[in-house]
Parts: C-alpha cells; sequence; structure tokens
C-alpha cells in the first residue's frame, strides 16, 4: 500500500495559494497550520530569505546559507502544504487560478500575493548595470564579487587615480540598507584587510554615503540620526546629505552640482518598487507600483484576494516596508481566511503593532528606536543582534550567525570572502 500522501490536507479543502516565500508569505502558510484548508506555496526560487542580512552577505560578513533556507525544509512537518518553485506570469480572477510559466494554473479559493519589492531607479534603469541594487541572494553575491574585485584589481594596478577609483566605493541611499551596507564596507577596508595586501593599503579606500534629502535614517528620531552620524564618521565614511545624483555610468557618479566622483564601485540603496503583483491582479497601484487594498488587506470587489507586505498599499494607511509588517499581515490574513471559511464574523480591519526599529552602523554600533525608548552604541548593537537572531529561521542558521559574527568581532575578520568568478570573470578596471 502507497502511504505517500496520507497525511496531507483532503483535496475537498478550501484551497489556498500564496505567492511569496518571504516574511508574510511563509507568516500566512505557517499560521494555516492547523486550518481545515489545503496550502500551495509559489515561489520563483523556493527559498525563504532573510533579507536585513543581505548586506552582510554582499560585504562578506555572512554566507549565503546564514540567511536563506528552503521553503520545503521549513514547512516539511506542515502536512497541509506544499512548495511549488515557479514564476508566475499571472492571475485570473473570473476563473480564479494563478498563471505560471511552463505549467498549468493552479486553482484557488483564496489567494495571498506577497511578492516583496525589488529596487527603484527613477526612471533610470540603465544604472543598474553600473550601481547594483541589494535585494536578492544573486544581488548579494554579485556586490560581494564587485567590491572584493575592486580589491584585487587595485592590488595590480600602478596607476595612482586608476587605483583611487577602484578604492573608492560610493553607496546611494541614506536608509537603512545604505547606512548599514557603507558601515559594512568601511569595516572591511579599514579593519579587516590592511595586512593582506602588498602594494597598496585598503585604509586609503573611501567610502562615500550619498542621500538626495537633509537626513539619512528618516524614519528614527533626530537624536538617534545625531548618533549614526557619529559612529558613520568614526567609521570613516564620508556621509553626504542634500545632494542628488544625476548620472551613473562605468566611470563613476555624476552630481547635479556639476562635481565628478571617479569610481568603479557604485551600489543602490536609494528606492524600491513593488512587484509585478499590479500587472496581474490589474488592479490600481501607488507610484511606487503597490497595489490599493482595503483595510483588511484584501482586493477592492473580490475578498478572496489578499495582498500583503511591501507589495500592499492599505488605503489611508503608509506602513513601512520592514518584516514585521509583513509577519503581522500574514498572520492576519491567515486568520481572515479561517473566518471566512468557517462562516464566522470577519476580523476588524488590520492594524499595525509597531515593535520599533532598529539599524546597525558597524561594529558594536547600532540605533534602536522603541517609541520613548532610545538605544545606541554597543546596547543598541546587542538588541539589534538579539532581534535579528531571533527572526532567523531554523536553529542551525542561528548557530551559523552567531559563530560568523562572533569570530568577525573578535578577530576583525570576515569569513565567507570568496570570489564566484562565474558572475564576473574580469577585475574591474
Amino acid at each position: 500500500m502507497n502511504n505517500a500522501g496520507m497525511d496531507a490536507a483532503p483535496q475537498s479543502q478550501p484551497h489556498v495559494v500564496i505567492v511569496g516565500g518571504g516574511f508574510g508569505g511563509l507568516s500566512a502558510a505557517q499560521a494555516l497550520r492547523k486550518a481545515p484548508v489545503r496550502i500551495t506555496v509559489i515561489d520563483r526560487n523556493a527559498h525563504h530569505l532573510f533579507q536585513p542580512l543581505l548586506y552582510q552577505v554582499a560585504t562578506a560578513a555572512l554566507s549565503s546559507s546564514d540567511i536563506a533556507e528552503p521553503i520545503r525544509a521549513i514547512l516539511r512537518r506542515q502536512k497541509n502544504a506544499e512548495v511549488l518553485m515557479g514564476e508566475v506570469t499571472g492571475v485570473d480572477k473570473a476563473r480564479r487560478e494563478v498563471m505560471l510559466r511552463d505549467h498549468a494554473p493552479i486553482p484557488y479559493d483564496h489567494l495571498i500575493i506577497a511578492t516583496g519589492a525589488r529596487h527603484s531607479y527613477f526612471g533610470r534603469d540603465d544604472w543598474e548595470r553600473f550601481a547594483p541594487g541589494l535585494k536578492t541572494l544573486e544581488d548579494a553575491r554579485a556586490i560581494r564579487n564587485k567590491l572584493l574585485l575592486a580589491f584585487e584589481g587595485a592590488e595590480l594596478e600602478d596607476d595612482p587615480a586608476r587605483r583611487q577609483a577602484l578604492l573608492t566605493f560610493v553607496v546611494v541611499g541614506g536608509g537603512p540598507t545604505g547606512v548599514e551596507m557603507a558601515g559594512s564596507i568601511a569595516e572591511l577596508a579599514y579593519s579587516a584587510l590592511p595586512s593582506e595586501y602588498r602594494h597598496f593599503d585598503s585604509r586609503s579606500a573611501r567610502i562615500i554615503l550619498i542621500q538626495s534629502s537633509n537626513k539619512i535614517l528618516q524614519s528614527f528620531p533626530d537624536d538617534l540620526i545625531e548618533k549614526a552620524l557619529r559612529d558613520l564618521k568614526r567609521l570613516g565614511v564620508e556621509v553626504r546629505t542634500g545632494e542628488k545624483v544625476d548620472c551613473i555610468d562605468e566611470t563613476g557618479v555624476r552630481m547635479k552640482s556639476g562635481e565628478k566622483i571617479a569610481s568603479r564601485s557604485v551600489f543602490w540603496a536609494a528606492g524600491v518598487t513593488a512587484s509585478a503583483a499590479g500587472r496581474w491582479l490589474e488592479a490600481d497601484t501607488d507610484r511606487a507600483g503597490r497595489v490599493w487594498v482595503e483595510p483588511d488587506l484584501s482586493l477592492r470587489d473580490h475578498p478572496e484576494i489578499f495582498v500583503i507586505g511591501d507589495t500592499a498599499h492599505i488605503r489611508d494607511q503608509d506602513l513601512p516596508g520592514i518584516a514585521p509588517v509583513a509577519k503581522q499581515q500574514g498572520h492576519y490574513v491567515a486568520q481572515q481566511i479561517e473566518q471566512l471559511i468557517q462562516g464566522q464574523p470577519a476580523l476588524p480591519h488590520f492594524q499595525y503593532r509597531d515593535q520599533g526599529q532598529l539599524a546597525t552602523i558597524g561594529r558594536a554600533a547600532a540605533i534602536a528606536d522603541f517609541g520613548r525608548l532610545h538605544f545606541d552604541g554597543r546596547l543598541g548593537w546587542i538588541l539589534w543582534l538579539i532581534a535579528h537572531i531571533y527572526f532567523l529561521i531554523g536553529f542551525e542558521n542561528r548557530l551559523s550567525v552567531m559563530i560568523q559574527w562572533g569570530w568577525s568581532y573578535f578577530t576583525y575578520r570576515r569569513g565567507a570572502r570568496l570570489i564566484t568568478l562565474q558572475e564576473n570573470p574580469e577585475p574591474p578596471s
């Protein structure tokens, strides 16, 4: 007798399809583990990624496997859930089907769209070639290659001007990602690498952080912004606020003022745009491509479709694009679906419970905003570390990251400095 699938959810049960295995989608799937439903999670990569630590992969502090885990492994004990690796191309709302490339349509009774966001170049997509953004593991590995190859190129370069261009790193965007990346590059150049190269001093590197508005970390209180600026300057990062980029090409960055910054390593952290979900759903979207949803996170006139996380914009609310928002929304829509299935009254409108915000600047330096309570420096860094370890999926991931961070903290060395030449076969010139 074939026992395969005996514990799976009966085919007669309502089918919940979740598109996206990030914080929101995974939270929804796990919250439905005891519900009388069948769940199909569709993701183009089939792994859950802890995006807040992507910059540490990009700057060689962590390995890819430290911050990612297969969705199948995470849900392996959840018998009512299956995982499909596939690329969604559209949604047929009339037939209630999700369209996949190279696969038959997937029918649904309830649909959750949790497909996140990508970096936005504000209409200058031609800049992406020269200033990669950071949203996926592929992005992080490409940036790591670009970063490390710049140092390798400097070792081979005899011309002082060309060498300085290789050693000038520009981060565009002063939000948490940009600040964290700039601080981590500075630590790499000024603390981890000085003893490793023979023909130049890595401490001659310039790390420039450019923010178009007058403040970095704009969602944080002013006192914490000042402390973050202090820590960035202590690390050696040049912070330039109120300055706008006019052009990015293979030679570097040209500012609106006309100033030219010669650089072979420009990284983009200035903006995001939502996934293609608005196009799939033929729905109204905001300027960032986020789908306008009702206060219960459903699509107008389609109570069976929910849109959450960075893909959604609730009418009359503008929530930050952070993991806690997506996780809370995933849990909420799971409860809402259970109420609908059981014929119970709908839940009250979604309300985000603000759990505070954190950003790390460098080694033992971070800021934490918990409303009336503000922390910085070493204590802020400990709180940041605890929060990030807590949210990592799986004990093995937590243990690995703790070991890596401990090694880096006490030795100033980076343990993930592999250059994968298949992605970028030649040093920059």
